[in-house]
């Protein structure tokens, strides 16, 4: 059943990039729309599958429309906004994913508790049918249907393999059915086919991504910063609920109702934030959220005990977390798509949202490896508490390179 994850997680990651180029030559509207049929269809797939081998199909393929929507939806609010909002703009685009992620895992696990778990997937239908009905009657299409579209099929299939690969390499790490030889040849795949690719992009006169964007001092810090950040948030996140359910023996619906509240901080921290930065840069709350989140895994380190205490010993690590989080997250994104050319929005982003998930998939499974059989322990969190505030402060050093002050005249 861990494929039921894991198959999620590789298409994600594989597919992020390609889906971006596919916004910016066929339609950003045409590919959102697309991914948002594709997900409600796989999602009511899901729910009603009768086999594990149905239900990750599904999976891959409500991976597939997830990744179609997602850089199409950042880069349609990029083009929707001046320059002068798009940092307003990106930071409430990002503060929907902290509500989501705020009120995800509370009402997952009260929903597969209550009703039973094809509901978790039931839930995407009516909020994704809002989607289609808003989507319609407001945006617009970026290209026009007689425009010439090129696509760059090898440099698709290059990137697939590449991040696929490498992303299965990742999550199957700590899987007993595989053996050491297999997890070899798969990060051995997954980097000869990066390596390819980037050969093919410099030698093909439109790739799918356009290297010349790494020339930028900001946008190559940022996703370096973003990988960092994206890994210790993923390890932050996944051992919440293993230390709440482990150690302290809570449920899995009150283990979400636990750690709600950090979340719901940050969607107001983000938009407070991408109006601060519209006028003096991301630098400053790149950094400073980088050093809240260091902070507050130095709570987790050293103040929570074995015995639950919950308001005084874990809350006020949560808070923490959640305004860093809300500072660095949605400026990750807005620092990254600061000065890109319009043509690159969807591709450029999605570089960016791959990166952040590659930061994701290898969190996890540091979280594993870290915990081994030691979930139960609270000694066996020490070592993630460290690692989450040693990755912050490096997100922290890398952050200080980029720079998306407002140019003036």
């Amino acid at each position: 059943m861990s494929w039921v994850l894991n198959a999620y997680t590789v298409v994600f990651a594989a597919m992020l990039i390609p889906s971006g180029g596919l916004a910016d030559t066929h339609g950003r509207k045409r590919m959102f729309m697309g991914g948002v049929v594709l997900f409600l269809a796989a999602s009511a797939a899901c729910g009603l599958a009768g086999t594990e081998s149905w239900l990750i199909a599904a999976r891959v393929l409500q991976a597939v429309g997830a990744a179609l929507l997602t850089p199409a939806s950042l880069s349609i609010v990029l083009a929707a906004f001046p320059a002068s909002q798009r940092a307003v703009a990106v930071s409430l685009w990002g503060a929907v994913g902290g509500l989501a992620a705020a009120v995800g895992p509370s009402l997952g696990a009260f929903v597969v508790d209550v009703a039973g778990w094809p509901w978790a997937f039931y839930l995407n239908l009516p909020l994704g049918a809002l989607s289609l009905w808003f989507g319609a009657g407001l945006l617009k299409e970026s290209v026009k249907p007689d425009a010439r579209r090129r696509v760059d099929g090898v440099g698709m299939a290059l990137l697939i393999v590449g991040v696929g690969a490498l992303a299965l390499a990742i999550v199957q790490s700590e899987s007993p059915a595989w053996r050491r030889g297999e997890l070899i040849v798969a990060a051995a795949v997954g980097a000869a086919s990066l390596a390819a690719f980037v050969l093919w992009a410099r030698a093909t006169p439109h790739p799918l991504v356009d290297l010349a964007l790494f020339r930028h001092r900001t946008y190559r810090y940022v996703n370096l910063a973003t990988l960092s950040f994206g890994i210790a948030f993923a390890m932050m996140f996944f051992a919440f609920f293993f230390y709440m359910t482990g150690v302290w023996h809570y449920s899995l619906p009150q283990a979400g109702l636990a750690v709600t509240p950090g979340p719901l901080l940050v969607m107001p921290t983000a938009i407070l934030t991408g109006r601060l930065a519209a006028r003096m840069g991301h630098r400053p709350f790149l950094v400073g959220g980088s050093l809240v989140y260091a902070a507050s895994g130095l709570w987790f380190m050293l103040v929570p005990g074995a015995e639950p205490a919950y308001l005084s010993q874990w809350l006020p690590g949560l808070l923490l977390s959640g305004i860093g989080v809300g500072m660095v997250l949605p400026s990750l994104s807005g620092a990254a798509v600061n000065r890109l050319p319009a043509q690159h929005y969807a591709v450029g982003s999605a570089v960016n949202q791959a990166t952040r998930q590659i930061g994701g998939v290898l969190g996890v499974a540091v979280t594993v490896l870290l915990l081994g059989q030691g979930a139960a322990s609270h000694d066996a969190f020490s070592p993630i508490y460290a690692g989450h505030v040693g990755l912050a402060l490096l997100t922290a050093v890398l952050c200080l390179a980029v720079d998306t002050r407002p140019r003036t005249a």
